[in-house]
């Protein structure tokens, strides 16, 4: 009968020993979800500075198309104008 208590203190030692290393586990998951959750938030901070970037790049492009355009309508005035002399 020497053997219950002996299985007793196995199956407790084991099972203290389990919920150990799935706490160390769970630090270690945890952990990778932390560097995770932080490079997410980097290529989002990216993602809003190249969108900035890219917005900016649109106003100039549309401010040079303007003035292209305002460019080639005074410059047809002045064909026409030199056309009716």
């Amino acid at each position: 009968m020497k053997t219950a208590p002996t299985r007793t203190l196995v199956m407790l030692a084991a099972s203290g020993l389990l919920l150990g290393c799935a706490t160390a586990q769970q630090k270690d998951l945890q952990n990778q979800l932390d560097e995770v959750r932080a490079i997410a938030e980097k290529a989002a901070a990216d993602a809003a500075a190249a969108q900035s970037r890219a917005d900016a790049a649109m106003d100039t492009a549309s401010s040079a198309k303007a003035q292209s355009e305002q460019t080639e309508a005074k410059i047809d005035r002045m064909f026409k104008k030199a056309m009716y002399k």
